[in-house]
């Protein structure tokens, strides 16, 4: 006689504020759930389409205090009430290293724990160490480690999910504009806001797609809600897709020849989902935030000089059929 297997246990997981950063710690969500838990993710109104595929549910978090706290005690009543043993373990792990995470969690009577610091390892359960010199999806991994007091090594690859539907949109949406599928450059020219005051914008990416397109290069953009007006005036080459949900957007990045991304979310999302990229990296620390997988190209002179145009074209002749 086979033993059915015990029902999953809910855990609340706080996810982090950028689609990076929410992108790395998949690895480590797989790993919970492998362990035992029914994921239940609070995160930002994108996370939703971001992560339709890999199928968890997301609770969209408020911005108001209070409003925070009510959700937060909300899915603790119907969590307590499933499972009698909720109040009796640690039942929230925090991404975020910020203060808030904790006082949230503890002002809802959650468990929670979380990487130690910022003053706030007494609001919960259990801090955990953050290790100096890590990869940021392997601080991900080693805190959900911690978290289950294993020791594991993190995958080479995320294998980000993309779902039939969302592949059929995407094919859909090339074959209106005429674009083929697998032959295509898709660049991701933006970069939202410095880190430590550090531009991560290659400066020579408008020269770069005048080139590509004079070369008879298809080439695609598909800008965020804020950045349609800079991809009208910077990339007018370009073929521009505006409106794309996240979901399709990954579609689209698994679907193309090659992307060509600076340091951005989408850079990220583009090696989740194991497309081709050459990510175009200037100051900021790579060994700490540079996308991870093995279909990865780190494009840099040095550790503050960018590639050429003529090194990035070369790249994309060769990642080309």
């Amino acid at each position: 006689m086979i033993e059915a297997r015990p029902a999953p246990k809910p855990l609340i997981v706080r996810l982090r504020n950028f689609v990076g950063d929410t992108v790395l710690s998949l690895p480590a969500l797989r790993l919970l759930e492998q362990h035992g838990y029914r994921l239940e993710l609070v995160g930002k109104g994108w996370a939703r389409g971001l992560l339709e595929a890999e199928g968890w549910t997301v609770h969209v978090r408020p911005a108001k205090l209070g409003d925070r706290i009510g959700q937060l005690r909300e899915l603790r009543r119907r969590f307590r009430a499933e499972d009698p043993g909720f109040d009796k373990r640690a039942n929230a792990l925090l991404f975020p290293y910020a203060f808030s995470a904790a006082l949230d969690a503890r002002l809802a009577g959650l468990k929670a724990e979380g990487h130690a610091g910022d003053g706030r390892t007494w609001l919960m359960r259990r801090g955990h160490p953050r290790r100096e010199g890590r990869h940021t999806l392997v601080e991900y991994w080693e805190l959900a480690c911690d978290f289950l007091g294993i020791q594991a090594e993190p995958p080479a690859d995320i294998h980000m999910k993309v779902s039939a539907a969302q592949r059929e949109q995407a094919l859909a949406l090339l074959a209106s504009h005429g674009i083929e599928s697998g032959r295509f450059v898709l660049i991701c020219p933006f970069a939202n806001g410095r880190v430590e005051f550090l531009d991560r914008s290659w400066p020579a990416f408008p020269d770069f797609v005048r080139r590509l397109h004079a070369a008879g290069r298809q080439v695609v953009i598909v800008p965020g809600p804020a950045e349609v007006e800079g991809a009208k005036v910077l990339y007018p080459d370009a073929t521009r897709l505006d409106g794309v949900a996240l979901g399709v957007y990954n579609a689209l990045l698994q679907l193309a020849g090659v992307v060509v991304a600076n340091d951005t979310g989408p850079a990220h999302m583009a090696a989740g989902v194991g497309a081709k990229l050459l990510s175009i990296w200037g100051p900021v620390d790579a060994a700490r935030w540079a996308p991870w997988g093995s279909t990865v190209t780190l494009m840099r002179r040095g550790p503050a000089e960018w590639s050429s145009v003529d090194e990035v074209i070369s790249a994309v002749d060769q990642a080309l059929p």
